[in-house]
């Protein structure tokens, strides 16, 4: 690891595309970005404080009040110290590139280690480039695959010089095999077969946590393509910095929250109320409620509910209004709009309100990462406590994060109309269909995680529908736009929030937020694009169960009609059925809209 830097990224990048334990290539030569151990000291980096997402880090990871970091920024003024994050080179193997021959389907490349290369990284005078292949696992462990083992086995101590032939021009496994000197060979799409265990134990390293990071791991290690999209899954929690309604003592410390942040005790109390504005607004209240809802803030309590129900209350609590009055809170700033503003004719009657955020606050929070395979939040925003995830740090005691601000419409589906379309037996019969796909995808993962229910998935296609019309006209493309589903089955409260964020300014200039006034025109162009797909019959008729696909969470749901940008969607473009919102050509019976003509 050389201390000069080698490339940059943007600091969210930091949290949500190459964190730590993600693979990268720089101008150079590739590498695997260090842990938490290589990053600034905190006191250089600035701090995020969002107190309900740090009490859900404590209860998600076990570390006590986390406090959270921001990755370092670029310093572009004269004099200032640059900061930076450690990477580590991987892998270690390389291949040769020799000259090419007359037959260009045919090629053969030296396979070496880079402890074999001269003080200008080259090899035999020729330039070198690090190897696609290596092996990892899913709980995070990452390695160079053995090659002298892969190609000898067991028992066979050769270590002649191997290659790396191809004998084709598409890349693809079964073109390449990798062959000894000793004349021994073995094709590479052999690494490719699991069952076999072709590349055997995994050794459990680590590398982005040091040389020595090591744990048990016995689960078998897999072939990895270094840039593949499966090499690296983070685990983000987020939030949204909304008011959550309390007691007054509450309030008052929440807003004296940046001077109160470091009271442990009655004593550390005492002292930080001889700031004259921090006594007279506690003036009312006892010392010890004051020390209860301090240590609330920071480790939450018992009854500690889920992200998405506070936030969901926060919602539904705002004003009727316009929001053209200047904000009072940069994080938080929404208003209900007035029905006669945006409501125009009876397709809109399934909807119960719209609600305009001018201003919002979204804090994202690097937890972890698998690979190979995606873990992500149940539809409360809540990531299961026993979980595998690989660490970021030796000993974590505080993690990345990143704050964003933007603006958002949300709006809330009429209950009684969501509770009227659940009772229709053609709904009942959608709905078995997409749980019977559940439980075969359940069955593979062996994952206990339960089926969303309608209502999510109804909410969740319907987002994906509104949000591809909305980026027509809102100035924003649709990958810049997310979503947040809410679904309250208990208390009957069904909605969704499409939004943008930036960590780059201090809002967005309204483009989105002022959709909201012509939501019914994007809801008449989402359901007739919904109606029929570029790829119908076949997405209509796609049966979730049917093992022949394997995409057992989509029912009606394809790239022609629904999916979206991953970045965008929450669920990563799971869980998705428009026959659940509009009429289709295999179930015209099951939808929460009417067809339009």
């Amino acid at each position: 690891m050389s201390p000069r830097g080698h490339g940059q990224i943007r600091r969210s990048q930091a949290i949500i595309t190459w964190g730590a334990g993600s693979l990268i290539d720089l101008p150079n030569s590739s590498a695997i970005v260090g842990g938490l151990e290589g990053w600034p000291k905190v006191d250089l980096l600035q701090e995020i404080v969002d107190p309900r997402l740090t009490r859900k880090l404590t209860l998600m990871t076990g570390v006590q009040s986390p406090p959270l970091f921001a990755p370092p920024a670029d310093e572009t003024a004269p004099g200032a110290k640059k900061l930076g994050i450690d990477v580590w080179r991987f892998p270690r193997w390389m291949v040769v590139q020799e000259q090419s021959g007359e037959n260009q389907r045919e090629r053969s490349r030296r396979l070496v280690h880079r402890k074999s290369l001269d003080e200008k990284g080259r090899f035999d005078g020729r330039q070198v480039v690090p190897t696609r292949f290596v092996r990892a696992c899913p709980r995070g462990h990452i390695d160079d695959l053995n090659w002298h083992w892969f190609v000898h086995g067991s028992g066979d101590a050769c270590r002649r010089q191997l290659w790396l032939d191809e004998r084709g021009t598409g890349g693809d496994l079964a073109d390449l095999v990798v062959r000894c000197e000793c004349e021994k060979s073995r094709g590479l799409h052999e690494a490719a077969e699991l069952e076999l265990k072709p590349l055997g134990t995994c050794p459990g390293r680590r590398p982005w946590l040091g040389a020595h990071a090591n744990e048990k791991c016995e689960l078998p290690s897999r072939l990895l393509i270094r840039t593949a999209a499966n090499a690296y899954f983070p685990q983000v929690m987020s939030t949204l910095s909304l008011p959550d309604h309390g007691s007054d003592v509450q309030k008052a410390v929440g807003e004296l929250w940046d001077d109160l942040a470091i009271v442990a005790d009655s004593g550390g109390l005492a002292f930080i109320k001889q700031k004259p504005k921090v006594a007279s607004r506690l003036a009312a209240y006892d010392d010890a409620d004051v020390l209860d809802a301090i240590a609330q803030i920071k480790h939450g309590s018992a009854d500690e509910r889920p992200v998405k129900q506070v936030e969901l209350d926060a919602l539904l609590a705002v004003p009727e209004g316009y929001g053209d009055d200047v904000p009072v809170d940069p994080n938080f700033h929404a208003r209900r709009l007035p029905d006669s503003v945006w409501r125009r004719s009876t397709l809109s009657d399934p909807i119960a309100f719209v609600i305009q955020l001018h201003r919002l606050r979204e804090v994202l929070a690097l937890t972890g990462f698998t690979r190979f395979e995606a873990v992500t939040p149940d539809i409360d925003g809540e990531y299961e406590s026993d979980v595998e995830r690989a660490s970021l740090a030796l000993e974590p005691t505080w993690f990345p994060a990143v704050e964003n601000r933007g603006e958002g419409i949300f709006l809330q589906l009429d209950p009684e109309a969501v509770e009227s379309w659940r009772a229709r037996t053609a709904v009942q019969a959608r709905l078995q269909q997409l749980v019977d796909g559940h439980q075969h995808w359940a069955q593979q993962r062996k994952s206990k995680r339960t089926f969303p229910g309608g209502p999510y998935v109804l909410l969740h296609t319907l987002s994906h529908l509104l949000l591809q019309s909305l980026a027509m006209r809102c100035g924003y493309p649709a990958s810049s736009i997310r979503e947040r589903i809410y679904s309250d089955f208990d208390g009957k409260r069904y909605g969704l929030l499409l939004y943008t964020a930036s960590p780059d300014a201090e809002g967005t200039l309204g483009g989105l937020v002022q959709q909201g006034r012509h939501l019914e025109d994007h809801l008449t162009a989402a359901l007739l694009v919904a109606g029929l797909c570029s790829n119908d019959p076949v997405c209509a008729q796609h049966s979730p169960s049917s093992d022949i696909e394997g995409r057992w969470l989509h029912g009606a749901a394809c790239h022609g009609c629904t999916l979206i940008a991953e970045t965008s969607c929450e669920m990563r473009n799971d869980y998705l059925d428009r026959a659940l919102v509009v009429p289709t050509l295999q179930d015209p019976g099951a939808a929460f809209f009417p067809a339009l003509a």
